[in-house]
């Protein structure tokens, strides 16, 4: 089945149900499910594509494979593509000036159509399919209007001066609406073929749905009305007959402006979704023109991320930029916080995770507070005393401050960044000490007294080679640990200031640590892109995490140590669940279906089912079970001739396994006679070209003949020679 979705300029579409976002990535494109925020698939190419090899590809994307490609015969790439209202016909704009149209169904070309000057980025059908007409716009600026039955261009409408960006259609198809990077819309007659009004609106414009009420936002009349959106970032309703608009949405009076880039429609959900020039998508709910989702996507480095809210049902996040960005995990959907002037460098969050705070270039401090139960998130607090880039912050680990508590009560006091290069910041959970690291390569511990007070140095960690970026206090013992550029973990004695451990396994600088698991295991990522677990009381580092291709910045675990969230500058942002108790069940399951199958192999010997028995023990993979049920046949009555008729009707893979077993035992004194039988079976009843396409049959083989010849058996000897030179031949 072909779906009418088109991959073209611009790189986003939405189904026809309106449940999936189609954008691209680099060089995949990337299936969004609006509902939950997920990409539920992600393919290099999607649908029907084009690709600079001039081929054209079919898809079923939700099988995520190719159905079928053909030659596009355009002479150079494709430059945009659409289909019609019956997602049968697709047309096809080249790069050399043409248009081609395909029968998707009988999968043949239909139409070539010449003509246009330049580039053909515009390719648009009219939603009357009965007309058979096509519109088009290339380097000229105009508007082609193509009669399909003919092949002919009926008129080029003529008004924009520069490209055309878009083209949108009224219900009934008796006008149409463009838009340029001259910054205007024209309305366009499509019966008389003229121009009935511009509008000078500077931004890109799709069409307000004619049959619902809009009165709340000015819509007045029934003329054609339409909504512009551009580099101000304000979505604006006008009224197409008078050129007057009647509605613009309000933005906050702070933060940088949203500029947007491109808009699409969703009618049957009464939404609209926005492009930012972040590369963000948002979906608007009309006619409030209330942001109802936004995802995400470019985050560029992300320098530090925290969970968030009551269950840890957030992140917050730090990126190379001004903005913070707040995602729930449930859906994907950011909301972006707005405040800093420049880069924001750290964040932290207090016991309850419903208040946080950051800490950014622009010399300053904010708290923000998120309400439980919209998730809307404001900033209740601002510090601006610092005289440098703040980079670190931390917050109380045992007082839940109060909205309207002084910031002074709420925040850690930064005299200490003036007495050395601090890269990192810690309190201890009794909140009467705090500990700092620094790029002069050491970690000092400072007594915190009242709100205002100056920090008293109780003593100093020395020890790393190079700076310290990174210094945690355990949640249970006396002991802190400390990550430095030199590739090291350090473990510390809060009495007598000494070195208990060391951790060493990173290639290259430990960026940030967090304990785990109730203070008995350590967590490092580093610049090596690798996350690692380390237990503490064996030194050993028991798992290593690689998900990312860049330095590891951001490193979190939630309150309950069941989730950790990783972030890197390579823009990727991952959280990691703790399997460990679901391995540990399985791991139990496991040796209790062992325990059964044991039992089970002991009953069927019992009851002499031999055949039964030896595909069990081949089955638990162990040689050593499978050896005492051949013994067992062999000493049991007519041995010989119960082994044969038993290792005959074996499986072939499970005959692979036997003879990779007596490969092994036949170089033992105690086993090889039993591994001789089965050979000799295996030889007998077996062609060579049939044991040549077992697993390793060859090698095996090799393997037998010095061993063979010890026990005086130089009939199989000669046998596996043969099959052997069989196989090299």
């Amino acid at each position: 089945m072909c779906y009418g979705i088109s991959i073209c300029f611009p790189t986003l579409q939405i189904s026809k149900d309106e449940k999936f976002i189609f954008c691209t990535c680099g060089t995949r494109v990337n299936v969004l499910q609006i509902v939950t925020g997920k990409i539920v698939h992600s393919i290099e190419q999607i649908l029907v594509t084009a690709s600079k090899a001039l081929l054209l590809k079919q898809w079923d994307w939700k099988q995520a494979q190719c159905t079928r490609s053909w030659r596009a015969i355009h002479n150079v790439p494709i430059a945009s593509m659409t289909f019609d209202p019956t997602s049968t016909l697709l047309a096809t704009g080249g790069c050399d000036g043409t248009i081609k149209l395909w029968d998707v169904v009988k999968q043949y070309c239909t139409h070539n159509l010449k003509g246009s000057s330049g580039v053909v980025h515009l390719v648009e059908f009219h939603p009357d399919i009965s007309l058979l007409q096509l519109f088009s716009s290339a380097s000229d600026c105009g508007i082609r209007m193509w009669d399909l039955r003919s092949s002919q261009c009926l008129c080029v409408l003529q008004s924009h001066y520069s490209p055309v960006t878009s083209l949108a259609f009224t219900s009934d198809g008796a006008s149409m609406v463009s838009s340029g990077r001259d910054k205007i819309c024209t309305v366009w007659d499509l019966k008389s073929r003229t121009t009935r009004r511009t509008v000078p609106v500077y931004e890109s414009v799709v069409l307000l749905p004619e049959d619902e009420d809009f009165s709340e936002i000015g819509v007045k009349t029934k003329e054609i009305h339409f909504i512009t959106a551009g580099s101000k970032g304000v979505l604006r309703v006008w009224d197409a007959s008078s050129a007057r608009c009647v509605f613009a949405q309000t933005l906050p009076s702070y933060g940088d402006p949203r500029s947007l880039t491109y808009c699409l429609p969703l009618p049957s959900s009464l939404r609209l979704v926005t492009v930012t020039a972040e590369h963000n998508i948002l979906l608007y709910q009309l006619p409030s023109f209330t942001t109802q989702q936004q995802f995400v996507g470019f985050n560029d480095e992300v320098l530090d991320v925290k969970f968030l809210g009551k269950g840890d049902t957030h992140i917050v996040v730090a990126t190379n930029s001004s903005q913070l960005k707040v995602f729930e995990l449930a859906t994907s959907s950011c909301k972006i916080l707005y405040g800093h002037t420049d880069t924001v460098l750290s964040l932290d969050v207090f016991k309850k995770g419903s208040l946080f705070v950051s800490c950014a270039k622009d010399k300053s401090v904010r708290v923000w507070r998120q309400d439980p139960d919209s998730g809307q998130v404001c900033c209740v607090a601002q510090g601006c005393s610092h005289g440098n880039a703040v980079g670190s912050i931390t917050c109380s680990r045992h007082i839940s401050p109060l909205l309207g508590m002084p910031i002074s009560n709420v925040l850690i006091i930064h005299t200490l960044l003036l007495v050395h290069d601090v890269n990192s910041v810690a309190v201890s959970p009794n909140d009467k000490l705090l500990v700092s690291g620094s790029q002069d390569r050491l970690a000092k511990l400072w007594s915190l007294g009242a709100p205002g007070a100056d920090l008293a140095l109780l003593g100093v960690f020395r020890g790393h080679r190079r700076g310290v970026w990174c210094v945690q206090f355990s949640p249970m013992d006396q002991v802190l640990a400390s990550s430095s550029a030199d590739g090291s973990v350090k473990l510390w004695s809060l009495q007598d200031f000494s070195c208990l451990k060391t951790f060493e396994g990173h290639d290259a600088s430990v960026l940030k640590l967090i304990f785990v698991s109730r203070g008995t295991q350590l967590l490092t990522s580093g610049s090596d892109g690798l996350v690692k677990l380390w237990t503490i009381k064996t030194n050993e580092c028991v798992k290593t995490l690689d998900a990312h291709q860049d330095k590891v910045w951001g490193l979190h675990a939630t309150r309950k140590d069941d989730r950790v969230v990783t972030a890197s500058a390579d823009s990727n942002i991952t959280v990691w669940t703790d399997v460990t108790e679901v391995e540990q069940a399985e791991e139990q399951a496991k040796q209790e279906d062992q325990i059964l199958k044991k039992q089970e192999l002991s009953n069927l010997l019992h009851e002499k089912k031999f055949l039964k028995a030896l595909g069990l023990a081949i089955s638990l993979d162990q040689p050593h079970t499978v050896l005492k049920v051949i013994k067992a046949i062999r000493q049991g009555e007519d041995g010989a001739k119960q082994l044969e008729k038993t290792v005959l009707k074996l499986r072939q893979d499970q005959k692979e396994s036997m003879l990779r077993y007596c490969a092994v035992w036949n170089t033992n004194a105690r086993s090889c006679l039993d591994a001789q039988a089965v050979i000799q079976v295996m030889l007998t009843h077996l062609s060579p070209e049939e044991l040549l396409q077992y697993q390793g049959a060859r090698a095996h083989l090799e393997g037998l003949i010095p061993y063979t010849g010890e026990v005086g058996r130089t009939d199989c000897v000669g046998r596996c020679q043969l099959i052997v030179w069989e196989g090299v031949r």
